[in-house]
């Protein structure tokens, strides 16, 4: 089951490298809502193809679907995107960012997707298992706990829960997303710590 992955902003899984050179518009002739249509349909085609379910997918980006909030739009200044889901017991991401847009993007993960498919037709399930492990989101990185991370290492663990670790998220987030002078790393270390957190309490 996918842990705690938010759809807005973008949650970059931990161990995935950004792309560092400059990014392409793609050749991709396709908008955002055709290309999240594709995704769709090519994770129902695998959850058939495979026989195995494809469950709790997210699409995880930092395009904002509320068209009441201000500022709402497709073409923000990190154009990465991530799907996450679970499939046969793995926890899957793939993320994407070496295109200018995120409909460029998201369209590469449905080609990502139906690479997949054809290895599902030509291989066998064991060969798509392999490479979708090398997809797996990984821990928090070594050396720093969550509790570190999260400023809650003096709190007393009885005293936190859910609302403490997810208030002090938010708090550390507003310094960290790049879009308040912070980096993607440091939010994909806050995101990872969140999850580690929630998954030790329990919550």
């Amino acid at each position: 089951m996918t842990t705690a992955v938010r759809a807005f902003p973008l949650e970059w899984p931990a161990g995935f490298p950004r792309w560092k050179g400059g990014r392409s518009a793609g050749a991709f002739r396709t908008d955002f809502d055709t290309a999240l249509r594709n995704v769709r349909k090519s994770l129902d085609l695998f959850a058939k193809d495979s026989a195995k379910k494809v469950d709790d997918p997210v699409l995880s980006s930092n395009v904002d679907f509320n068209p009441l909030t201000s500022g709402s739009n497709k073409k923000p200044d990190d154009p990465g995107v991530a799907v996450w889901f679970s499939w046969d017991g793995l926890q899957v991401c793939i993320p994407v960012d070496r295109y200018s847009t995120p409909a460029a993007n998201l369209q590469a993960i449905h080609l990502i997707i139906e690479a997949r498919r054809t290895e599902l037709r030509h291989g066998t399930l064991a060969l798509v298992r392999a490479t979708f492990t090398g997809f797996q989101a990984l821990p928090a990185p070594q050396g720093k706990h969550w509790r570190d991370i999260l400023g809650l290492a003096k709190v007393p663990s009885v005293n936190v829960g859910r609302a403490t670790i997810e208030n002090a998220y938010r708090e550390r987030a507003r310094e960290r997303h790049p879009d308040a002078g912070g980096s993607t790393e440091a939010m994909a270390e806050l995101n990872a710590a969140r999850d580690a957190a929630l998954r030790e309490v329990g919550a």
